[in-house]
């Protein structure tokens, strides 16, 4: 799995448009159909859906079964969710809500092996159950990716100094959570929350990062009008999106026939 994780880490250092899938059920099919689709990698919500340490575990095998890098986004900062995620061999993580440089480095260090940081030395499927502990310890450092997640003022804020950090991947922004902390929540069209992230589309500009932002209903309007903005990496949707726009869908059919009749 190293050279689908290190081909994955070059692509975002070179900010080449990449597409990612998001999946908030933990049913086995759902994720291979999503693996087997061609998305550049796949991140597990944990946040904000029910799904344990063990179905992360599966999810994460089923995707690099199918060549596809795996992210998991943990419910918090916590090292008692990050090291569970990291044995079970996730490819790095996708961090929410990180608001300062401070947050950022402690994430590094509980993320990477020494000298960068201070990840135990645990094996579990990540090290191949011990058939492969040299090797991955080696690679580990140089090879896993770390996306993090700017959703509030304070991120925006510190956006700086946060994109300078030369072990960090790439930055997702978090536009629903961003509008609550302007104050206009859901609002993201909005012209405060549209004016900070172009702050930080010009910010990962600037220090070689990638940009990446999630759409609800991806469409190749949408997400071309996205690349346009500067980002350079978009997560089309999530089974749960897209399951529930099915369903909007449908009420509206029922509906006009019903009102036909």
């Amino acid at each position: 799995m190293n050279m689908y994780r290190s081909e994955l880490k070059e692509k975002f250092k070179k900010r080449q448009k990449l597409f990612g899938g998001w999946i908030s059920y933990d049913h086995p099919a759902i994720v291979e159909t999503f693996a087997l689709s061609g998305f550049d990698f796949i991140s597990i919500d944990m946040e904000h859906a029910p799904i344990t340490l063990d179905s992360a575990q599966r999810i994460i095998s089923i995707s690099q079964s199918c060549g596809v890098p795996c992210f998991p986004r943990p419910v918090s900062h916590s090292n008692d969710y990050f090291k569970p995620l990291l044995d079970s061999g996730a490819d790095g993580l996708t961090v929410q809500m990180v608001n300062n440089y401070k947050e950022l480095k402690e994430i590094i260090n509980n993320l990477k092996y020494p000298p960068l940081g201070e990840r135990t030395y645990g094996i579990n499927r990540a090290q191949a159950f011990g058939l492969n502990f040299k090797n991955y310890v080696k690679s580990w450092n140089q090879d896993s990716s770390l996306i993090v997640q700017i959703e509030s003022k304070e991120g925006i804020e510190n956006i700086e100094e946060i994109a300078s950090d030369s072990e960090l991947d790439a930055i997702m922004i978090g536009p629903y959570d961003l509008s609550g902390s302007y104050g206009v929540p859901g609002q993201t069209e909005h012209s405060l929350v549209k004016e900070a992230c172009l702050k930080v589309i010009k910010t990962c500009e600037k220090y070689g990062k990638s940009c990446g932002t999630q759409i609800s209903v991806p469409n190749i309007h949408n997400i071309n009008e996205a690349f346009k903005m500067g980002y350079t990496y978009v997560i089309m949707g999530s089974d749960l999106f897209a399951i529930t726009n099915w369903c909007k869908e449908m009420r509206s059919i029922r509906k006009e026939i019903k009102e036909i009749d």
